[in-house]
């Protein structure tokens, strides 16, 4: 049998009748008034029944959706983690679900308890008799009523009568068990809410039908019909993404976040706030608006727990929105979602001016829709990454322990839970206490982002470490008019571009930028531009310099047997130049004396003997650990007595051609966004050996501790049309050469060194990127692969950067385009119309779209088109075109 419950208050009763019955050998004769009693109390029995069976259908409803959730929730180690994720969203469903029917069932007893019928609490009493005493319940089940129960204790307290009275002791002794019965299965819940449970399934297969999908998919592929028709499907949303959603993964070390959704709720979100306040610690709440009060035609109106939020907002913490109902919005679209999203906005700015921007989905259910939605509502989507599971778990204790041991695996994140029930008031102070002992810090919202508005005693205070210098400085020296040298071709322009590129795409400050051509390249004035602008403290601890010189270099021999190079001013003269030009003894000791915590030297100049040899560091912690590391390096055009290859395309020299290159995103090797120094030597130098006859070397100067410079890749905003300039044939063709002589992204390449040599060149280990960093950096491929007219591979990164991002208007633009100019134009117009629903402001998707609808023969549109892009551009580049289309399409 079952273990069982039964109040204090019904066992003398229950005992009582044991003993009745146990003495009775025999029936006796009853007395006639006594049968007429006895049918009278049976009839009364049978109403009570009756008014009480549709309160208790709900409650076996109720106990219905406790069970399948505990059923759910075991055996975690059997089930995959997409496996545990659908279990914790069904659960999540039914315990919503629950709430539903929670609030149904207290309306029952509103209306039970209005009634003027006195036997109203003899059907409240059959109600407690079936939580207490039903033959089928086992103890754990009785703890789905704990909060049914605790609202009924709450609405009969409010009857002064006797009955009422009694019945409101009667369930404060049901809950007292209750609270006996979660102590006594405290081990058994803690251990079934930390497993899932395992669900099996036959597969069928069908071998003659899978054998004729099998030859279709040899001649079609499903993502390219579908692409083709305005269609990509995105990838599964990542928890790793924070520039979209935030998750917590990104927050410094040892820091939290504590989130409450579901409320407000009249009791229990104010015994949170009082507990955030015992230890002083932040929290953000987010509601669901039909808590808040309702819209009608437009217009908010506030309910009476409208005040709990306004007190919320008073005492300084966040409040967010829920949606409106906690419906599944990832189902949901069109006005329906609009009214979850923008309704409760509405309310929760009639609440209060310091509303918070924040956006919870309930369930963690979101769909491109919903977030294309808060972009445009100015709403930031808040998931979480450390989940309490107080929705399902009824033992604080069971809470607590989750809670802290996926903190400790986690290091940080943002933790969920809700503040419409007691067990998340009970487990929270025992998770501080822990969590304070342990050092960790709370973070608040602070209008922008989550952040630390003041440390804890004792607390860890670690900076987000991010690849930003505090200023970035450059060289840039390009000599082509030498006086006693042979001239140059190519070196003037070579500088000029690094430098555009540097202010530009990297963006140094031009006042910090050098640029000395020609005859201002003299051998005191690149001297001085180190000493001067550079050296005697105007750089600082945290600063980066890059020195581009491209020019003539030379070696000498010296009598230890050792090469010596130099850079050659425009002022040299070759019989004298170890005296008048600059030796790289002194570019080192130049190099040793900035401040600046990381130095690049970029030489597209020949010699050798620079220095040490080495690559970067490989940690995964690179940007933390690169932040600690000064770093002195240098990639240099060739080697010894090699001669600059000054014939490249575009009027560049091809070391400066393929540096740009690799500037531009070629060299960001581990696409996390970063080109380091090791990274940009890993793709320039085999690029240029297997293009030309120079060698480059790279390697580290004296003084240089490990570190790497770092370049952050630019993120493009160009939208495709047909004012996009490509590269001539000889660019895509040395481009072509190029990639054919690239590796496959292997973590090691060998170069020269600059002492001769070999140089094994480790790359740092990628730093974790986002969704839409991953999507921008696809994007951008794709613009490189449109400028070399290789379409297909362009189609490609446009569809991965949708897939991953499907609201980037940009890459859904660029692939209409790259269809237009292969001549598809349905395809290319299916894609334009989606740019403009993503962003019905961009004007150059209009034009596009007037041009493709222009050859696919549909002459209205291309006009109505052509017009819209003149009424957003009238002076845009492509006015003239515009007008000139709409002429021709005059009748």
């Amino acid at each position: 049998m079952p273990p069982r419950f039964v109040s204090r208050r019904l066992l003398p009763f229950l005992l009582c009748l044991s003993m009745v019955l146990a003495g009775c050998g025999e029936r006796t004769a009853v007395p006639a008034s006594a049968s007429g009693d006895a049918a009278a109390t049976a009839q009364a029995a049978a109403g009570e029944e009756a008014a009480a069976a549709p309160i208790l259908a709900s409650l076996r409803s109720q106990l219905d959706d406790h069970r399948r959730i505990i059923v759910l929730l075991a055996d975690e180690d059997a089930q995959s983690a997409s496996d545990r994720a659908t279990s914790s969203r069904i659960g999540q469903q039914l315990f919503h679900d629950g709430l539903e029917r929670r609030q149904a069932i207290a309306g029952q007893f509103d209306a039970l308890l209005r009634t003027p019928d006195p036997r109203r609490f003899a059907t409240l009493g059959a109600i407690l008799d079936y939580i207490e005493s039903a033959p089928e319940l086992y103890d754990a089940d009785r703890l789905a009523f704990r909060e049914v129960l605790r609202d009924l204790h709450e609405r009969v307290g409010a009857d002064s009568s006797l009955p009422a009275v009694k019945l409101h002791q009667r369930i404060g002794e049901d809950l007292d068990a209750l609270d006996g019965i979660e102590r006594h299965y405290d081990q058994e819940i803690t251990r079934i809410f930390s497993r899932f449970d395992r669900t099996r399934a036959i597969e069928l297969k069908r071998e003659k039908w899978d054998d004729y999908v099998a030859h279709l998919r040899t001649l079609y592929s499903r993502e390219a019909i579908l692409r083709d028709h305005g269609v990509i499907e995105p990838y599964p949303m990542s928890m790793k993404d924070s520039e979209r959603e935030i998750f917590g993964r990104d927050l410094p070390r040892k820091t939290v976040v504590l989130t409450f959704d579901d409320g407000p709720h009249k009791a229990h979100t104010d015994e949170i706030v009082a507990i955030l306040k015992r230890y002083d610690v932040p929290g953000v709440f987010f509601q669901v608006g039909r808590n808040l009060g309702a819209v009608t035609d437009g217009t908010p109106k506030l309910g009476p727990m409208a005040g709990i939020s306004r007190q919320l907002m008073a005492d300084g913490y966040a409040v967010g929105n829920h949606s409106l109902t906690h419906a599944q919005l990832s189902r949901t679209s069109g006005d329906a979602l609009r009214h979850q999203v923008l309704d409760t906005d509405a309310l929760l700015r009639q609440v209060g001016e310091r509303r918070a921007p924040l956006f919870r989905f309930p369930y963690g259910a979101r769909n491109a829709e919903g977030l294309q939605l808060l972009g445009e509502a100015g709403l930031k989507s808040i998931m979480w990454n450390i989940d309490s599971m107080d929705w399902a778990d009824p033992v604080p204790e069971s809470i607590v322990q989750r809670v802290l041991a996926q903190v400790e695996k986690e290091q940080r994140g943002i933790i969920l839970f809700h503040d419409i029930h007691d067990r998340a008031v009970k487990a929270l102070p025992q998770i501080l206490d822990r969590l304070i002992a342990d050092g960790y810090q709370f973070a608040g919202w602070n209008g922008r982002d989550f952040t630390v508005s003041r440390a804890r005693a004792g607390a860890a205070n670690e900076a987000t470490v991010t690849t930003g210098y505090e200023k970035s400085w450059a060289i840039v020296i390009g000599i082509d008019d030498y006086a006693r040298w042979p001239k140059l071709e190519y070196a003037s322009r070579d500088a000029q571009a690094v430098a555009d590129a540097l202010t530009g795409q990297f963006g140094f400050p031009a006042s910090q930028v050098i640029v000395l051509k020609n005859q201002q390249a003299t051998r005191n004035n690149i001297l001085a531009a180190f000493h001067d602008r550079l050296a005697d403290g105007r750089t600082q601890k945290n600063d980066r310099v890059f020195v581009f010189f491209a020019g003539h270099g030379a070696t000498r021999r010296l009598a230890s047997g050792r090469d010596l190079g130099y850079i050659i001013p425009v002022d040299s003269d070759p019989d004298e130049f170890a005296t008048d030009a600059i030796a790289m003894t002194d570019v080192q000791n130049i190099a040793e004396s900035l401040q600046a915590k990381h130095v690049l030297f970029v030489m597209d100049a020949c010699y050798s003997g620079l220095g040490l040899t080495r690559g970067g560091p490989a940690s995964s912690a690179f940007l933390r650990e690169n932040a600690r590391r000064t770093a002195r390096q240098m990639l240099t055009a060739g080697g010894v007595d090699q001669q600059v290859a000054d014939s490249g395309p575009n009027g560049h020299s091809v070391f400066t051609w393929i540096l740009l290159q690799a500037l531009g995103g070629k060299g960001d090797l581990n696409g996390d966004g970063l080109i380091t120094g090791t990274e940009l030597a890993a793709y320039v130098a085999p690029a240029v050996s297997a293009v030309s006859r120079q060698t480059p070397a790279f390697g580290s100067l004296p003084g240089s501790q490990g570190g790497e410079f770092v370049f952050q890749v630019a993120d493009s905003q160009e939208f495709l049309n047909a004012d996009t300039a490509q590269l001539p044939a000889e660019a895509i063709a040395l481009n072509s050469r190029v990639d054919a002589a690239q590796g496959d992204g292997e973590a090691a390449v060998t170069v020269a060194g600059l002492q001769g040599g070999s140089n094994t060149l480790v790359l740092p280990a990628a730093v974790p990127v986002s969704d839409r960093q991953r999507a921008q950096q696809a994007n951008d491929r794709g613009l490189q692969l449109y400028r070399e007219k290789r379409y297909d591979e362009a189609v490609a990164q446009f569809t991965e950067a949708l897939k991953l991002r499907p609201d980037f208007a940009q890459a859904a633009n660029n692939l209409g385009f790259v269809y237009y100019r292969q001549q598809r134009y349905a395809e290319a117009a299916r894609w334009l119309e989606n740019t403009l629903k993503i962003d019905p402001s961009r004007a150059v998707a209009y034009l596009n779209l007037g041009d493709a609808y222009l050859h696919v023969g549909d002459h209205a549109r291309a006009k109505q088109a052509y017009n819209t892009y003149l009424e957003l551009q009238p002076q845009g580049s492509g006015a003239g075109q515009a007008r000139a289309q709409l002429q021709k399409l005059q009748p």
